[in-house]
């Protein structure tokens, strides 16, 4: 064990289950560790490196900043705030943008959105918030209270109350919950990271947005893992056809620096006055210098490559030794494999490829602009880890 691995050990709270690799630098989709070991990364800080390690646009756009004002208060204006929020609206045609530092704070945002609102349209009693069973919105008290899974609950009870969980995939147990409940607003991830990289069916996600739209209720997406191209669209609603009030995203938005987002369409556009949110760093304009060097660059072009690369990992692994399925959209790919997820990873590990899990599945969530050759090398590595 190295000196960093000891000291990380005596002096930081464990709560994560480290690998054995100190990685110390890197470059695009390949990085080192302290003996100079060659990993590709098939993770990207799980979703978050949306342009590799050490990228050189976003290094620029950071460094730029950083030269002009590091910080200033949501008192006064900075400029890549304003423009890091009108490139969102504009890419997904909604109104307004609230800044924070992480997804479960985007979606903490959203469900207060959702709430305000429909206290005000219809009472003070409609309060509920729906979410899906296998979810994952956070791990703040009312996040983990929106996540709909048991046993993230179990050591910090009592939870925020006001949140009911219906089974995905399933419209009329979200109608049931709908009519038995005073119901604000319903959130939905499209593709369920956390839970297994499962993606909704497109049928239920349109019946559950059309409802919502129908009586008033808030429809929330959590774009946290799936947004920013990940999923081969600049955020994965938009594969399913509908129109979300709100948008939660963070991960992939900064490309390597805190930031997240709620942002809001027409409906609630106008919810949050003055004294009714806020956050100290949220808007950070070295953050959003940085969101905006890897917003500014998610194009058609760069879709169209995830799509590609996507296919090429299907392909690839479907069907392979040792694979049972394949299931995700663009690059967030969930592999079923016959041996543990995790002994495959630490398998992949020692043969130079990072990769993650998602409960029971080996999870990739490579860096969007991950060259072809590089791609291939891991896939073949993984391929074989699964076939031993």
């Amino acid at each position: 064990m190295s000196d960093i691995q000891i000291k990380d050990k005596e002096y930081i709270a464990g709560t994560y289950a480290r690998f054995p690799v100190t990685i110390v630098k890197g470059k695009g989709s390949v990085v080192y560790d302290e003996n100079g070991k060659r990993y590709i990364d098939m993770g990207s800080g799980i979703g978050v490196t949306a342009f590799g390690v050490a990228d050189d646009e976003w290094q620029k756009a950071v460094n730029e900043q950083i030269s002009m004002v590091q910080h200033m208060s949501n008192l006064y204006y900075t400029e890549p705030c304003a423009r890091l929020a009108e490139m969102l609206c504009k890419k997904t045609s909604m109104k307004k943008v609230f800044f924070g530092n992480s997804g479960a704070e985007a979606n903490e945002c959203a469900i207060k959105v959702a709430r305000k609102y429909a206290a005000e349209k219809k009472g003070a009693e409609y309060s509920t918030i729906i979410t899906l069973k296998n979810s994952f919105h956070g791990r703040t008290l009312t996040t983990l209270s929106a996540t709909g899974q048991d046993h993230y609950h179990e050591l910090f009870q009592p939870l925020t109350p006001g949140f009911v969980h219906a089974e995905a995939n399933n419209f009329d147990d979200v109608k049931r919950l709908c009519e038995e409940n005073k119901v604000a607003g319903i959130l939905i991830e499209c593709i369920q990271g956390e839970g297994g990289v499962n993606v909704l069916d497109a049928d239920f996600v349109k019946k559950t947005a059309e409802y919502a739209k129908e009586n008033d209720i808030v429809m929330m997406v959590d774009e946290v893992q799936t947004g920013n191209g990940r999923t081969g669209e600049m955020y994965a609603y938009m594969n399913f056809g509908i129109e979300p009030d709100v948008v939660t995203t963070a991960k992939g938005l900064g490309g390597g620096l805190p930031i997240g987002a709620a942002i809001l369409g027409e409906k609630v556009q106008n919810v949050l006055g003055f004294g009714d949110h806020g956050s100290t760093y949220g808007g950070n304009p070295v953050c959003c210098a940085a969101a905006c060097s890897i917003v500014s660059r998610i194009d058609e072009a760069l879709m169209a490559s995830v799509k590609e690369k996507s296919k090429f990992v299907f392909d690839s692994l479907n069907g392979a030794k040792g694979v049972v399925s394949v299931s995700g959209m663009g690059l967030m790919i969930g592999i079923k494999t016959e041996k543990s997820a995790s002994d495959i990873v630490k398998k992949c590990i020692e043969k130079g490829v990072l990769c993650l899990t998602a409960k029971d599945k080996v999870r990739l969530l490579p860096s969007l602009n991950i060259p072809m050759d590089v791609l291939s090398e891991a896939v073949e590595i993984i391929k074989s880890v699964c076939s031993e």
